[in-house]
């Protein structure tokens, strides 16, 4: 056996380790050590193992990882979703599909603050959903919009998942978080408008609520100014350059639990839960980041990144249709593989080969615009049937609900999806744009 088949034999256990669902961190340590064993022999591994830990997780831009995990656990603690919903209500609901939209905007302005795709569908679905059956909306479009909504919460920033994919492809912080402010909004605003339409083609699924004044609309403004306060100062320091995102955690940490500690809906009891489920949150995905960086050392070994390349130099197919080909590969996936699963797995291959490519704008900005991608159809894929764990979030809330209603729900947002990601493709200044002005 070649090193490169040996590559794909691994690759393949690690497929079939995921399917009898041994956890991701422990298929690919086993996967790469194994691999990494018959490929050096067993002291390379041990040598490797002797410093490779200690390297990894002395690496100072994996702290905003367990940061921005607290700074999530205390905004979803703090009953701040109720209020970022009825706000956004009260500005929206009375159109057609208002109140989803509402729930939309709201799974925006949360995941500004949370940056996990789960709890931001948990916590919006526990508050919008009672609210939408009592308004008679229909079962498909209630799911659909709040697991759209929910995926917003690994695209805007900040979001764990593009943390990892900066830290193992050695990419700038701040510049993919810049590089998502954008993607993340568009997709905001496409799925109000898939809402919009829906509820044109379909008028009973999405009724209007109540009208308010625009004095009330003030008025509501007002109750989450505090929010908006953090979300400018964490994000808006870290796009201005006052604060490193580790900075900027830091800073998000304290202001939110300022805000959970004086709206009165956190104990101390509740701050120790926090910090509990941050460290095991954080414990699990630094586990996952190790088996990782050692299934990636034994992919870099077998030869296969770079055989990819040439394999691809010699197709004469164009960068742009290999792109294509990779981000296909991902919605494939998606379907039965989680985010962080199918990052992890397809960086180690996918990226020498896009950085390798000539698609007529610098290195670094490929990198960049290649991780915005991958995110943004990696989120489709917490959508996309049969896993789906969004869908299966808000269908926890709702025994009514039928898997199939939620799952056909989504529909409308997918295709919003698509459209998407053909323009961050053909348009990679929408990625990059901010990134020039304010890098």
């Amino acid at each position: 056996m070649t090193d490169i088949q040996l590559a794909f034999a691994m690759m393949a256990l690690l497929m079939v380790l995921m399917g009898f669902r041994i956890p991701i961190a422990l298929s690919m340590l086993g996967c790469g050590a194994l691999g990494y064993t018959l490929l050096a022999g067993m002291p390379s591994l041990l040598e490797y193992l002797g410093t490779a830990p200690v390297d990894k997780f002395s690496t100072y831009d994996l702290s905003v990882v367990p940061l921005f995990i607290l700074m999530g656990e205390l905004a979803t603690r703090a009953g701040i979703t109720a209020e970022l919903f009825r706000t956004c209500n009260t500005w929206v609901g009375h159109m057609k599909g208002g109140l989803a939209m509402a729930a939309v905007a709201g799974c925006a302005a949360f995941g500004a603050i949370c940056g996990s795709s789960l709890a931001t569908a948990s916590t919006m679905g526990k508050v919008a959903l009672p609210e939408m059956k009592r308004l008679k909306y229909a079962g498909g479009l209630s799911a659909g919009s709040l697991a759209a909504g929910g995926t917003l919460g690994i695209l805007i920033p900040p979001s764990m998942v593009l943390i990892i994919f900066a830290v193992l492809t050695e990419q700038n912080i701040s510049k993919m978080f810049i590089a998502a402010f954008a993607p993340g909004f568009l997709a905001a605003f496409g799925y109000m408008l898939a809402i919009a339409i829906y509820v044109r083609l379909y008028p009973n699924s999405g009724p209007r609520g109540e009208k308010t004044s625009f004095k009330d609309k003030l008025r509501s403004t007002k109750d989450v100014w505090h929010i908006t306060l953090i979300f400018l100062i964490v994000l808006g320091g870290i796009y201005l350059g006052f604060f490193t995102p580790n900075e900027a955690a830091a800073v998000g940490v304290v202001l939110t639990a300022i805000l959970a500690f004086t709206h009165g809906r956190m104990s101390l009891a509740d701050f120790r839960e926090s910090i509990l489920r941050t460290a095991v949150s954080s414990a699990m995905i630094f586990f996952i980041v190790f088996g990782a960086d050692l299934f990636s050392v034994f992919i870099a070994l077998s030869q296969l990144p770079a055989a990819g390349v040439e394999l691809i130099e010699n197709s004469g197919l164009s960068p742009y249709t290999v792109l294509i080909l990779m981000l296909l590969t991902y919605l494939v996936m998606g379907c039965f593989l989680d985010s962080l699963a199918m990052i992890l797995l397809t960086i180690p291959i996918y990226f020498p080969m896009i950085i390798a490519m000539d698609f007529g704008f610098p290195v670094d900005d490929v990198g960049i615009w290649f991780g915005i991608l991958a995110l943004v159809v990696v989120e489709v894929g917490l959508i996309t049937p049969p896993v789906g764990m969004n869908v299966f979030i808000i269908k926890s809330f709702d025994s009514s609900l039928t898997l199939g209603a939620c799952f056909r729900g989504v529909v409308p947002f997918l295709m919003s999806d698509i459209v998407r990601v053909g323009m961050l493709v053909a348009f990679p200044s929408i990625t990059l744009a901010l990134v020039h002005l304010l890098g």
